[in-house]
């Protein structure tokens, strides 16, 4: 890719009035150069069964095609036509809720053989019609794909057939592993395998979740497959994945193995929504833009991000030019709204896009257009971003679903509070806040080596072989911090019979046999000197050190002869397990201590400066300084001699960068690539 994909999804379908060519001028004066179509248009592309109208599709890749605008398609399948449903009622998906009713988007059994027919007809109809086009530069598959809960008699003895697999038919085995004995669940013949929406058996439970995501994986490459047979070589296929849904983009999507699923794709693809005005962080755009430029350990594509949003989104001056670049500096090769006109009826009809619903220039759409011409102008200088970060953090959809089912806070009382998302947005919150860029990793990653440092957050359910291999990582010179509720049970959710954090325990040099909930629990230690009184939260595990070092024990009359927070050296590596929530400023200290055992270095800026850096096509150093705060904010720059590309201006190294409030500045390098040795 040669330049940066600027735009916003499209729906000449929804227009009230006649505005294609307006629109093609509006897009056209701010630097608009892709647009996103056709994904939600089954209904208007087959209004009824077998009988087919594209012209929507035809007449806006004909004005785009005129107006030099690139168009990615979108396959029309997450949201299925009233005719197919008054039809074939069962294509919707049975839930724990029972058989669902037509009316919202994804709601259908994405496994059904009827929605399956359909779909392949409509998309390979579609394809028919877009593919060879000039201005289709790629194919996006459905839309943020989940499973939707399906889990109807189709879905469940596709799931008895993956446990005979799984268990290479040994009933005895599957009850062993799973626990089943307990409350007379055990299964001894197959054919009498039970409805499993009703099992209180977390091991079964969470593992027909896991088989419900690969269903996901599934699908996407059946649809990837069909589009394979049409597409040009130097068309993409992508998809727009999401993540866990606070009311905002938040953590681990629990109904997606974005891993898995990506291997579909030849190029991955998110939508990130975030809080915006005050409360604009930029967490949510590095937290999905690095875990999506780790599918591929490539580039990836943000094909839907607010411009207006909800009424509380609507940005202040600067804030959607601010947005913009931080996901460049995640390593983002696009920037596309959701979308371009607000529409005016139905479920999103407040979900605004640039243009509100007047259609009128607004100061979103005037600072989208300063935005494109600055992409169009530099843009060559920050497309195809190169990172090489050191630090990563490992997450798993097995130990989420783990602990949803045995919560952090689980009582007698039920299962309520903080789950996984909470403790991976702790750790990962507060390497943003330091300015450390890190990468993800999954369970089955491969060349943990080449990281300095890896982060394990709440990997409560995890494979022997894996937590193997992070032994090993730290006996080989790696540093490893985990957290509480790592090592607990196998990836059947079978706790380990033996002493915890079972293998770990080798390199963490730490036992303990008992957990608690904290009350009125300080932490006392050389880690907690001079950030004042420090409480332990949430969890807390009473850990017995085997050799490792204590960095801070629980200050408290019944507790203070245990560890809360070590650090151990384990072969040539350090490990370090934290064994209770803190404080942010307390897991700063401790990530200080791990960032310099690892030797990498540490930012000299802080939140709400964000310092980000790559490599660019040049063989130079692009950094990113992103001003997430109201005020004037002071940044000394670190690198070699520069420019920022934004303004011109020239810096050295150590001399100060202002930042107007929601401001940045994007400092390219000047040396050459020949001027020092280009990173491999």
């Amino acid at each position: 890719m040669r330049e940066i994909l600027f735009g916003a999804a499209y729906y000449d379908e929804y227009m009230p009035c006649e505005r294609l060519d307006k629109d093609v001028e509006m897009m056209k004066k701010a630097g608009i150069n892709t647009v996103r179509i056709a994904e939600s248009t089954w209904s208007t592309c087959e209004p009824q069964e077998g009988v087919f109208d594209f012209s929507h599709v035809e007449r806006v890749m004909d004005a785009m095609e005129k107006a030099g605008i690139h168009v990615i398609i979108g396959t029309p399948t997450y949201a299925v036509p009233a005719w197919m449903v008054k039809s074939h009622p069962d294509v919707l998906a049975t839930t724990v809720k029972g058989r669902g009713i037509y009316g919202s988007r994804q709601i259908m059994d994405i496994t059904h053989p009827v929605y399956r027919y359909y779909g392949e007809r409509v998309i390979r109809k579609l394809m028919e019609h877009t593919a060879h086009r000039k201005c289709v530069i790629g194919f996006q598959l459905d839309n943020e794909t989940k499973y939707y809960g399906t889990a109807g008699k189709n879905v469940q003895e596709k799931f008895v057939k993956y446990l005979r697999e799984k268990f290479q038919g040994n009933l005895d085995e599957m009850n062993r592993e799973f626990g089943l004995d307990y409350w007379s669940n055990r299964i001894d013949a197959w054919e009498d395998f039970p409805d499993v929406r009703g099992t209180i058996n977390g091991s079964l439970g969470a593992e027909f979740e896991k088989f419900q995501r690969s269903l996901v994986d599934e699908y996407l490459k059946w649809q990837a497959e069909i589009v394979k047979e049409y597409k040009r070589e130097d068309q993409f296929i992508t998809h727009n994945f999401d993540f866990e849904w606070r009311g905002y983009s938040y953590g681990v999507q629990p109904d997606v193995n974005h891993f898995h699923a990506a291997e579909a794709l030849t190029v991955a693809g998110v939508d990130i929504y975030y809080p915006s005005q005050d409360d604009l962080t930029g967490t949510e755009i590095a937290f999905g833009g690095d875990m999506t430029r780790s599918l591929k350990q490539k580039n990836y594509l943000v094909l839907e991000t607010e411009a207006q949003g909800y009424p509380d989104w609507t940005p202040y001056k600067g804030q959607l030019r601010l947005q913009a670049y931080s996901h460049l500096a995640s390593g983002a090769n696009s920037v596309m709204y959701w979308h371009w006109h607000s529409i005016h009826n139905a479920l999103e009809t407040y979900w605004k896009g640039l243009l509100s619903h007047d259609f009128q220039e607004n100061e979103t759409y005037r600072e989208a257009c300063v935005i494109g011409k600055e992409f169009s102008r530099i843009g060559a200088h920050l497309v195809n971003l190169k990172k090489e970060n050191k630090a990563a953090i490992l997450v798993s959809n097995e130990a989420l679903t783990g602990l949803k089912w045995f919560g952090i806070e689980a009582t007698a009382a039920g299962n309520h509070g903080i789950g996984y998302n909470d403790v991976v947005r702790w750790v990962y919150d507060t390497l943003y806040r330091m300015n450390v860029e890190c990468d993800f990793i999954w369970p089955e990653s491969e060349g943990l080596g080449r990281y300095k440092l890896i982060v394990a957050p709440a990997l409560y359910a995890a494979p022997d072989a894996l937590l193997e291999r992070l032994n090993r990582y730290v006996r080989e010179g790696g540093i490893l911090l985990a957290t509480f509720k790592s090592a607990f049970s196998n990836e059947n959710l079978k706790v380990s019979h033996e002493i915890q954090p079972h293998i770990l325990r080798s390199c963490l040099g730490v036992r303990y046999h008992q957990f608690t909930f904290p009350k009125h629990t300080g932490l006392a230690g050389k880690i907690t000197e001079g950030l004042g009184r420090q409480e332990a939260q949430i969890f807390m595990e009473l850990l017995l050190p085997e050799g490792a070092e204590i960095l801070a024990s629980y200050d408290h009359y019944n507790w203070q002869e245990y560890a809360a927070l070590t650090k151990n050296s384990y072969g040539k590596g350090k490990a370090y397990y934290i064994g209770c929530m803190t404080s942010r400023e307390l897991l700063e200290a401790v990530f200080r201590d791990a960032l310099k055992e690892a030797g990498i270095e540490e930012s000299h800026e802080k939140f709400p400066v964000i310092v980000r850096k790559g490599e660019n096509d040049f063989g130079r150093e692009i950094c990113y300084y992103l001003n997430y705060s109201p005020g004037t904010q002071k940044a000394a720059y670190k690198g070699c001699a520069g420019k920022n590309l934004l303004t011109e201006e020239k810096f050295g190294r150590d001399d100060v960068i202002s930042l107007s409030p929601w401001g940045l500045a994007v400092i390219e390098e000047e040396r050459s690539p020949e001027g020092r040795e280009r990173k491999l």
